[in-house]
């Protein structure tokens, strides 16, 4: 299977756990892998209808979903989180990223759920 026919077929899947789970329309729009100039890699996958109290009250599901997810893409999921609209409860966003030491710094130096108003930390491993 090439790699954009599993990221169709995640994002389907992951699509569909989140609506039997929340019993709503939720959309995912997008599902992209990415590698940033810093080293950072990952997966990104574009919502609409996910709001931030969906994830509060569902977060240990939708972490489950999106660890399972990444690791079907091969992602190691040490860093999982929601990027939230400013000023809003919309979730514009779901991200399993695999840090390079510099952006893990920022992180590790960070305190809580939400470490910049756009993001919502579902699950950060810290290194040894």
């Amino acid at each position: 299977m090439t790699i954009t026919e599993t990221l169709a077929n995640n994002r389907g899947d992951l699509e569909t756990k989140l609506r039997n789970l929340l019993a709503k329309p939720v959309f995912l729009i997008e599902a992209d892998a990415f590698a940033l100039p810093c080293g950072c890699k990952g997966t990104t996958i574009n919502t609409r209808g996910l709001q931030y109290d969906d994830l509060e009250i569902f977060e240990g599901h939708i972490n489950e979903y999106l660890k399972t997810t990444s690791e079907s893409l091969e992602i190691e999921p040490s860093f999982l989180f929601a990027r939230v609209v400013p000023g809003t409860s919309e979730i514009a966003s779901l991200n399993s990223r695999v840090l390079c030491n510099r952006c893990y710094m920022d992180f590790a130096r960070g305190t809580g759920k939400r470490p910049r108003p756009d993001i919502y930390i579902l699950s950060f491993t810290r290194r040894d």
